[in-house]
């Protein structure tokens, strides 16, 4: 059996519909669904109960000896997300609960870091569980730190405790720019991608925002986008080799420009490109990440060795296989 937090959400919801059909359909999910619609993201599940968050940790308890591991995607995902105090409590003590149970029980544990951890990226993309490393990265929002408080939190009992502070095996993943099926429900964080289809859709041009930095033409600020198909296949990948342990990015290694997804975009629909750029709003602009790559060497070298999709197969995927049918969902 598979506890999977978050799992009515974007990246939750395409995990378990791999679960599902390769590994088994005793699922558990929890989440709290709301009233955007998010049941539909696992309308064509069949999992063995859904429990609301603050049940968790009571059921780990009491289901440890069935659980075979934990998937922990469940948090306030919002990079605008303005309550710390929210961020907190959600996405770091919750976190840091499910892992003391977790190393109590002795179940494996995998969960959601973020690219956002690292800022600006002024001190690069290296993933590792490094202490000294990881106190040079600056997030940018309350999300961010959230996440990157958790992972430091995580370097610190293993400097203390050894492997007796942590799960038989655990795995953060750093997410870098996902899109795919499931995202609907997200509003103001939806894909790019997603966000242009529904321009587009409607008739108008891609719209994507000006450049203020010299060094990035309008249109090439540049992101590492990966497809979510290829962040389940990490999980997976992750479940068939218990002995991997780590925190990791999850990302194509290969920096793509936003342009480059756009034109992909209208390729896949058979148009002829057609742009739009609009002032960035001064808001954001001093916080803007302008270049994320991910550093892929770490898992690489763990022996993971699954191609990654580009922005130019993915996006074909999502729009010929989801976004253009009547039924979207996964």
């Amino acid at each position: 059996m598979y506890l999977i937090t978050g799992g009515a959400g974007f990246i939750g919801s395409n995990l378990i519909a791999s679960l599902e059909k390769n590994v088994t359909t005793n699922n558990v999910i929890c989440d709290c669904l709301g009233s955007e619609g998010k049941w539909k993201n696992i309308s064509k599940r069949d999992p063995s109960d859904l429990i609301a968050p603050n049940e968790i940790l009571t059921f780990i308890r009491d289901s440890a000896n069935r659980l075979n591991a934990v998937f922990h995607m469940g948090a306030i995902t919002s990079t605008s997300e303005t309550d710390a105090d929210l961020i907190v409590e959600t996405n770091f003590r919750l976190s840091r609960d499910i892992w003391n149970i977790c190393t109590e029980k002795k179940i494996p544990l995998i969960y959601a870091s973020s690219a956002a951890t690292y800022g600006l990226g002024e001190f690069g993309f290296k993933d590792g569980i490094d202490r000294e490393t990881l106190g040079r990265f600056r997030p940018l929002n309350a999300y961010g730190w959230g996440k990157h408080l958790f992972d430091r939190w995580i370097a610190r009992q293993l400097e203390n405790r050894g492997l007796n502070g942590a799960p038989p095996q655990w795995a953060g993943l750093k997410f870098f720019n996902v899109y795919g099926p499931n995202e609907y429900h997200k509003r103001d964080m939806t894909s790019v991608v997603y966000k242009n289809f529904g321009e587009i859709s409607k008739g108008g041009p891609a719209i994507l925002f000006r450049s203020h930095n010299a060094d990035y033409p309008d249109g090439r600020q540049m992101r590492d986008f990966i497809w979510v198909g290829d962040c389940v296949k990490v999980m997976l990948w992750l479940l068939e080799n218990p002995s991997v342990s780590g925190l990791f990015n999850v990302g194509t290694g290969r920096a793509q420009s936003f342009e480059e997804l756009s034109i992909a975009l209208f390729k896949a629909l058979g148009w002829e490109p057609d742009i739009e750029y609009i002032e960035m709003p001064p808001l954001i602009r001093n916080q803007y990440q302008y270049f994320t790559e991910a550093e892929m060497a770490s898992l690489r070298n763990r022996g993971y060795n699954i191609p990654f999709l580009s922005v130019q197969e993915g996006i074909q995927s999502y729009v010929c296989d989801y976004l253009i049918k009547d039924d979207p969902y996964k």
